[in-house]
């Protein structure tokens, strides 16, 4: 799934993403640990993948 980043702590690692349609979804440092990521930009475009409702990877969207 396909998401847009909206906030992010670096220094919690913690942040969360606006869905397509709006919705804001949080996701925790081990989310985003296990996307490989070192730092993560508002606005950037985002692939997440959900288990039930949470947010358990956040990584770059690519083609």
């Amino acid at each position: 799934m396909q998401a847009t980043a909206y906030t992010y702590d670096a220094e919690s690692r913690t942040g969360s993403v606006l869905l397509d349609d709006g919705t804001p979804v949080p996701f925790d440092a081990p989310a985003f640990d296990a996307g490989g990521l070192r730092l993560l930009r508002p606005g950037q475009r985002v692939r997440i993948e959900l288990e039930d409702t949470k947010i358990t990877l956040v990584t770059l969207q690519t083609f």
